[in-house]
């Protein structure tokens, strides 16, 4: 099982739950020092790597294939730039965002997927590849700009790749989280201004946790080996949409 952005979030808590479920895992990312410290607390296998960078998941393919059979990959490393109209919107935010949203997931699916075939064919009888995207992948919203499209772009390519893997023992699942609260994912998006990255959860009642979207991803690849949850929008109870959001404690109407 390969866990890519595991530094954080949703990766770290995905490898978390996979590790308590008895998975042999693997978490990828760029911070080598918040791995050793994911390695220490779950036994999970560790690499560090810039996957927007071809060398880096070279050298991953190579260790994953130097290491024994990979039966499962969870591509989670991503995040957002800014909320600026796609006129005012930097250049280079949104090439950022394609790298890491797009691209990162395109080379890191190239680069694993034989290992996955090579998996079937060791014993283990099917495979699955998580794409972890974004209801902005499948709602544009003001000040999506850059996200709305690069997710959207994710999407596509998730379904793309599900045709392309037709025939095979291969399932191709699509992960699309609405408001998840984490420590980094605002953080990042507003360049470290934590005023701004939780102004978009305050007076949020239960906004979704990292947990609560490992739990999805850990039970969608856990499911009978002939089921495949193609896709699943996962959103607090109080998010109906991306453009609205219910803030304050949810009540019952009266008549």
């Amino acid at each position: 099982m390969v866990v890519t952005g595991a530094s954080s979030g949703i990766g770290a808590a995905t490898a978390r739950l996979f590790r308590e479920h008895g998975w042999n895992v693997v978490g990828v990312a760029r911070r080598a020092d918040r791995l050793k410290a994911l390695q220490a607390e779950t036994g999970a296998d560790v690499f560090t790597a810039d996957l927007t960078v071809q060398a880096d998941v070279d050298a991953l393919r190579d260790y994953l294939a130097a290491s024994g059979p990979v039966h499962a990959l969870v591509n989670n490393a991503g995040g957002a730039k800014g909320l600026d109209s796609v006129e005012a919107g930097s250049i280079e935010d949104w090439a950022w965002m394609f790298e890491i949203n797009v691209l990162a997931v395109k080379r890191v699916t190239t680069a694993i997927l034989p290992l996955l075939r090579a998996g079937m064919a060791s014993g283990a009888g099917s495979a699955d590849i998580v794409n972890v995207t974004s209801i902005a992948g499948h709602v544009a919203y003001l000040g999506g700009g850059g996200y709305n499209a690069a997710k959207f772009a994710a999407h596509a390519m998730t379904e793309v790749l599900r045709l392309e893997l037709s025939g095979e023992p291969i399932r191709v699942i699509e992960i699309a989280p609405g408001m998840v609260r984490t420590d980094e994912f605002g953080l990042v998006r507003f360049d470290g201004d934590a005023d701004k990255a939780f102004a978009a959860y305050e007076n949020v009642p239960d906004p979704l946790s990292a947990e609560d979207i490992a739990e999805t991803i850990v039970s969608s690849v856990e499911r009978p080996a002939h089921v495949n949850l193609d896709l699943i929008v996962i959103k607090p109870v109080a998010q109906a949409s991306s453009t609205r959001v219910a803030r304050g404690p949810l009540m019952v109407r009266e008549d």
